[in-house]
């Protein structure tokens, strides 16, 4: 239903370009015909499309194509033809040239290399690449990823009308194009959308001889996917709990600080975490006024609010799939609290069983809250009581009393 059709631009290209990407010397002028239509197409959604990250991905792409093959910009446009998949195609491939396989060409003649973790989840919980956990506002369309092979962006929306509670509705991830492994691909999910296919309708990365080296696999029907990135070494979960999407990667440190100029990279949420302005920083909030009986009384006010949760039910609640009271405990505890949504409990559980499989040091899977007091790192016991869940609850209570 959006206005800007530059999903409908990509896959005709796609489609009037297929199995021609070893182009010989005759074939440059279709290809460059290809592209100008190809120009033509983004430029007709241009003003529709101003803020939107594939739009200006494809804007960059073309304009990189067009110097590669010396296309002129002037000259004849073609329609697209329809895509046919001769015999042997690539999506029946299961051979990829070693380049295609990170492990084994990047690291031929050294150590394994070291991988990070970064996932999002619920209203929204952001754990870095640092493992710096953070709760943030960040409504509207943010840079998860930005480095030279790939970018993630998400799109927050508050869960109820007039809330400052938001949650992921919407993600685009963007595979770059690389040497002879993958051609560009686009993946979108969005509510009540989560396909197992790139928005070409493809599953693996085009035509190119490495292009089973970018997989899509679909492990639940419309709740669960997983894309695996060889070529960079990269694993990517995205799921849909209840309304709304959580995401999680895994990815070699070489390849996270592959950009162009680190200083620019100040809105990479997975690198940098969330600018100051849009974390909420539960220690500061120690006002006493918001008690559970206010919450009780504020409850039935709420709209959509398909249950009104009081402190002691949300922790019971939370306790029957998170036992150990880290930040992923206290993070369900908080979203119950704020959105009376059961399903971001179930967010929550999901973003650590994402951590288990993802996270390379499993003496780094639980986070606790950490204070002046307490050195970097997993530090604080687990029977430790927390000023953290006062601040959690008079959170929660503060945002209520605003509807």
């Amino acid at each position: 239903t959006s206005p800007c059709k530059i999903l409908k631009c990509n896959s005709e290209f796609l489609a009037a370009t297929s199995g021609s990407h070893h182009l010989g010397t005759e074939e440059v002028p279709e290809f460059c015909t290809a592209l100008r239509a190809y120009a033509h197409c983004t430029r007709r959604t241009a003003r529709t499309c101003r803020g939107d990250l594939v739009y200006h991905s494809a804007v960059h792409g073309i304009d990189d194509l067009m110097l590669q093959h010396n296309c002129s910009k002037d000259g004849p446009t073609s329609q697209p033809r329809l895509r046919t998949l001769p015999p042997g195609d690539s999506q029946e491939r299961s051979d990829s040239p070693e380049i295609c396989h990170y492990e084994k060409s990047f690291h031929k003649h050294s150590a394994a290399p070291n991988y990070t973790h970064c996932g999002l989840f619920g209203d929204p919980h952001l754990r870095t690449f640092t493992d710096t956990f953070q709760t943030c506002k960040v409504q509207g369309a943010w840079p998860l990823i930005d480095n030279n092979y790939l970018n993630v962006q998400v799109t927050n929306t508050p869960v109820l009308p007039g809330s400052s509670a938001t949650a992921t509705s919407k993600l685009t991830i963007i595979f770059k194009s690389f040497q002879e492994c993958v051609d560009q691909k686009v993946y979108q999910a969005e509510m009540d959308e989560l396909p197992a296919a790139f928005v070409d309708g493809s599953k693996n990365g085009g035509d190119k001889h490495g292009a089973n080296s970018l997989k899509i696999t679909e492990k639940v029907s419309g709740q669960h996917i997983e894309i695996q990135a060889k070529y960079i070494g990269t694993t990517i979960v995205v799921r849909q709990v209840g309304r709304y999407l959580t995401f999680a990667v895994r990815m070699p440190e070489e390849v996270v600080n592959a950009v162009e100029d680190r200083d620019s990279q100040g809105l990479y949420l997975c690198l940098r975490g969330c600018p100051l302005n849009q974390q909420i920083d539960f220690q500061t909030i120690r006002s006493a006024q918001a008690t559970e009986g206010r919450a009780r009384r504020k409850g039935p006010s709420l709209p959509a609010r398909p249950e009104a949760f009081t402190y002691e039910t949300a922790t019971a609640k939370c306790r029957e799939k998170l036992p150990v009271e880290d930040l992923y405990f206290q993070s369900c505890v908080f979203d119950l609290l704020t959105t009376g949504d059961i399903n971001f409990m179930l967010a929550a559980y999901y973003a650590f069983e994402d951590v288990k499989m993802l996270h390379s040091n499993k003496d780094k899977l639980h986070l606790y809250e950490r204070t002046r007091d307490l050195a970097p790192g997993n530090t604080a016991p687990l029977g430790t009581p927390s000023g953290l869940w006062v601040a959690l609850l008079c959170l929660s209570q503060c945002w209520l009393g605003f509807l």
